[in-house]
C-alpha cells in the first residue's frame, strides 16, 4: 500500500469518527441552543375557538420560557388539513408547530381520502394540552327543559332541527352523529368555518342547537344559552348538577377530544423533549388549569408516547362513528 493511499484511507478513518461524534452531540448543542430565534405556532381553525384560545393561553408563557417571540397563525380550511399540511411541509427544526385539535390526526384520515400528508408519519406528537368536551346548548325558548325532553323532541321531530359544527369531521359535529345513531334520532348538520361562527348562528336562531366545544359557556353563564348535556363520560366541575349523555341513557357515549402540539417528522429529540416539559409546567400552573376549566376543558399534560398512543385510540373510536354514519369531509 503507498504512502499516499495510506494517508488518504487515516484521514476518511478521521472523518468518519468524527462525523459520528458529532452525530452523538448534536442533540445536546440543540438542546443548549435553541431557540435561536422566533417559534411559529400554526392553529388549524380561526380566531375564537377553542384551538386558538387554548394555543394564545399557551404560547404567552412558552415565550417567556423560551425567550423568545412565540407568534400565533391561524390557517383554517378542511377540518385543520391545511395547517396541517403546512406545518407537515415545514423544515423540522423546532421553529414550526402546529396547533389542533386530535381529529386532525385521528378523524381526517378516514373522511379525507386524498389527504396531502400522513398525520401519523409526517407530523410528531409534541405535547397535549386539555381534553375539551363537548356541551349540548340551545337558547332558553327551545321547547325542552332537559336533555331526556330534547332527545324525545328531537325522535319525535326528524329532519327538523338543525346544528352546526366547525366542519364535517368535527368533535361537535362526531358527537351529534353519535347522538344519532344510539337516541335514533335525526339532525340536520350545518357545518361553519369555525365553532365561533356556529355559536353565533345558534345564539341569532338560524340553528337549533350546538354540541358546543366550551367556547359558548360564558353564554350559558348568562343565560343566554341552555346547557343540557355534557359529551364526555364526566361531568363537568362547572356545572355538577348537568348530567352527561352516558347518564340520559346513551351509554358509553364519549365525544371528548385531546387538543394538543405537534411537530414536523424529524424533528430533533431534544427539542420535542425540552417544549414538552416547557408546555407540562405550564399546563400544571393554576391560571392556566382554570383558563382551561372555563373553556370546558381539563388539562392534560402527557408525554410524546402517551399523547402518540391517546391518538391511536381515538383513530380507533372515531373511525367506527364515520364509518357507520359514512361521514365525509368538506
Amino acid at each position: 500500500m503507498t504512502n499516499a493511499l495510506l494517508a488518504r484511507r487515516r484521514t476518511a478513518l478521521a472523518l468518519s469518527i468524527l462525523a459520528c461524534a458529532a452525530g452523538a452531540v448534536s442533540p445536546l448543542v440543540l438542546a443548549q441552543s435553541w431557540p435561536e430565534k422566533p417559534i411559529r405556532v400554526v392553529v388549524g381553525f380561526p380566531p375564537g375557538g377553542a384551538a386558538d384560545q387554548i394555543a394564545r393561553l399557551v404560547g404567552q408563557p412558552l415565550q417567556e420560557a423560551l425567550g423568545q417571540p412565540v407568534v400565533i397563525e391561524n390557517r383554517t380550511g378542511a377540518g385543520g388539513n391545511v395547517a396541517g399540511d403546512a406545518v407537515a411541509k415545514s423544515a423540522p427544526d423546532g421553529y414550526t408547530l402546529l396547533m389542533s385539535s386530535g381529529g386532525m390526526v385521528s378523524v381526517n384520515p378516514h373522511i379525507y381520502p386524498k389527504m396531502s400528508f400522513d398525520p401519523a408519519k409526517d407530523l410528531t406528537p409534541v405535547a397535549a394540552a386539555a381534553r375539551v368536551s363537548v356541551y349540548l346548548v340551545v337558547r332558553p325558548e327551545f321547547p325542552a327543559k332537559n336533555v331526556q325532553e330534547f332527545l324525545a323532541y328531537a325522535k319525535s321531530n326528524p329532519g327538523k332541527l338543525s346544528y352546526g359544527s366547525p366542519g364535517n369531521g368535527s368533535s361537535p359535529h362526531l358527537a351529534v352523529e353519535m347522538m344519532n345513531s344510539q337516541a335514533g334520532t335525526s339532525t340536520r348538520h350545518i357545518p361553519y368555518r369555525g365553532a365561533a361562527p356556529a355559536l353565533q348562528d345558534l345564539l341569532g336562531g338560524q340553528i337549533d342547537f350546538l354540541m358546543d366545544p366550551g367556547i359558548g359557556l360564558p353564554q350559558v353563564q348568562a343565560g343566554k344559552l341552555k346547557l343540557l348535556a355534557v359529551g364526555g363520560l364526566q361531568r363537568s366541575p362547572l356545572y355538577p348538577d348537568v348530567p352527561t349523555l352516558d347518564e340520559a341513557g346513551l351509554k358509553g357515549f364519549d365525544a371528548d377530544t385531546l387538543f394538543g402540539f405537534y411537530a414536523p417528522a424529524a424533528t430533533p429529540k431534544a427539542v420535542i423533549d425540552r417544549l414538552n416539559a416547557e408546555i407540562n409546567k405550564i399546563l400544571a400552573t393554576k391560571p392556566v388549569a382554570e383558563r382551561i376549566a372555563a373553556l370546558g376543558g381539563a388539562t392534560a399534560a402527557m408525554t410524546p408516547n402517551q399523547f402518540e398512543a391517546k391518538a391511536r385510540d381515538d383513530f380507533q373510536r372515531f373511525g367506527t362513528i364515520i364509518r357507520e354514519r359514512k361521514i365525509v369531509g368538506d
